[in-house]
């Protein structure tokens, strides 16, 4: 059978990875004893896990391949595909810009005509920076707005879905959609702060939502703080309304909750017309969506932080939201739409073309492992990881990955060798896992992919941090 031909860009380096990442040619191998325990621990068959641990380089053969060419969920650790490929692609310093227009003249600080607020799929256009956004507006000497605020989301093309239909938990912020007008995650942050004297909780709301009562007081109540969002009863699915049943627990002292709003697709219109109206200015019109008018000129953009830096909030604290923002976004930039099928064929392309067009393809939905169809191999992922390792752009993508033990969604689960290790997790109802890179206490540094696909899924955590403190002591 003849050999195939690599194409001549490729280096002998690249083609060690590749044979490097290659199946074990030997039986069954040997998982490490400690990670064997764990797993039988957890009740997940070793048939249930894929496990590689190999060199970054990709110059030597894996320490351990076990199932590594079995497409699995990687639940959100497919984030580290996301965001490399943004990275690769668009660059570390590269931003999104949400330009703001007018269309008619300011006289005595009135605008006389409508002001309009263009999405363009910045993940990060919280509650501050729409301040920030508001104050520029200001700066124009708009004190009051005689025509309406139009919302122009039409940059993505993306269709309405139900927040409950992944997990049935449409109110937990995680299960916020994309949209290319995405004002603080669709949520509201509902802070609470006992007043003793009164025997009252004051209450507070970020952003103050227009048209929609807030409930500002709820009674103090004795006892243990214990599982307070319980307790107070939070009626959270009206629209119109958000108030509380309950009692606050007095010993809880300060605390705050983010929740999504019920009507997701009016979010960015009452966030904005409630943060307008509390900055102390009148809107004699609505807040609506709507397009730009193409004679219009901006008049001001508002620019996100740096793609080095959403992939921090991306990776470190696995927000999904922020991952199918850059999903989309590598649509709109690569296929000039932004959609999902643009976004997948976009990523496809820069897969084939980056990493390989072999056999074991991931199967790409959505960018944020938020999905019961993403599906990547060990051996494919890893080789990512060995491409990455030897890119430009390695150490942003390494810095954006929760630490062991220091940070992110990390922070609680320190190697017991002491080791380090910067490493993406995922979870989902059956599938877990952690994948990125360790440092060997030789020096040595390794790509390492460990993922469970099963209904105890969750219970071989201790197995994934027994594998990468393994992985650690390679003296």
């Amino acid at each position: 059978m003849p050999r195939p031909v690599l194409p001549r860009a490729r280096s002998a380096l690249c083609l060690a990875a590749l044979t490097a990442l290659l199946p074990l040619a030997a039986a069954a191998q040997a998982l490490p004893p400690e990670v064997e325990a764990a797993l039988a621990r957890a009740k997940v068959p070793r048939e249930a896990v894929t496990l590689l641990v190999a060199d970054a380089d990709g110059v030597r053969p894996p320490r351990l391949a076990w199932r590594t060419q079995v497409p699995v969920n990687p639940a959100s650790i497919m984030k580290l595909v996301t965001t490399y490929a943004g990275l690769d692609l668009l660059g570390p310093a590269y931003t999104w810009n949400t330009p703001v227009y007018i269309d008619g003249p300011i006289r005595n600080g009135v605008l006389e005509g409508n002001l309009y607020i263009r999405g363009q799929g910045d993940p990060k256009l919280v509650i501050e920076r729409l301040w920030l956004l508001m104050r520029r507006v200001q700066g124009l000497g708009i004190q009051s707005i005689a025509g309406d605020i139009v919302l122009d989301r039409s940059a993505f093309d993306t269709p309405e879905t139900d927040p409950s239909a992944f997990d049935g938990e449409g109110l937990r912020p995680y299960n916020a959609a994309p949209d290319a007008l995405l004002v603080n995650f669709k949520s509201v942050v509902m802070s609470f702060q006992p007043n003793r004297a009164n025997s009252t909780a004051q209450v507070s709301f970020d952003p103050p939502l227009l048209g929609v009562a807030m409930q500002s007081t709820l009674p103090l109540s004795a006892g243990e703080c214990g599982d307070w969002r319980t307790t107070i009863g939070a009626e959270v699915a009206d629209p119109a309304r958000i108030g509380f049943t309950g009692s606050y627990p007095a010993a809880c002292g300060e605390k705050s909750w983010a929740v999504a709003y019920a009507d997701p697709g009016r979010y960015a219109a009452r966030a904005i017309g409630g943060l307008w109206t509390e900055m102390g200015h009148p809107l004699k019109g609505q807040v609506r969506d709507g397009r730009v008018p193409p004679e219009l000129k901006p008049v001001f953009e508002l620019s996100s932080p740096p793609l080095a830096e959403v992939i921090r909030d991306i990776n470190k604290y696995s927000n999904n939201v922020m991952a199918q923002q850059l999903f989309l976004t590598l649509g709109l930039q690569q296929k000039k739409r932004g959609s999902l099928e643009a976004s997948r064929s976009a990523i496809r392309q820069w897969w084939n073309d980056r990493i390989g067009t072999g056999e074991g393809q991931p199967v790409f939905d959505n960018g944020s492992g938020l999905s019961r169809d993403e599906r990547i191999s060990a051996a494919a992922l890893a080789k990512m990881l060995q491409v990455a390792w030897r890119s430009p752009v390695m150490p942003e993508l390494m810095s954006s990955l929760p630490a062991s033990g220091v940070d992110g969604t990390l922070r609680r689960r320190a190697l017991r060798s002491g080791g380090a290790a910067h490493l993406k997790t995922g979870t989902l109802r059956d599938a877990a896992g952690v994948a990125g890179y360790v440092h060997g206490a030789s020096g040595r540094r390794y790509v390492l992919v460990a993922i469970a696909n099963h209904g105890n899924a969750a219970a071989a955590r201790p197995a994934f941090d027994a594998l990468v403190d393994w992985a650690t002591q390679d003296n």
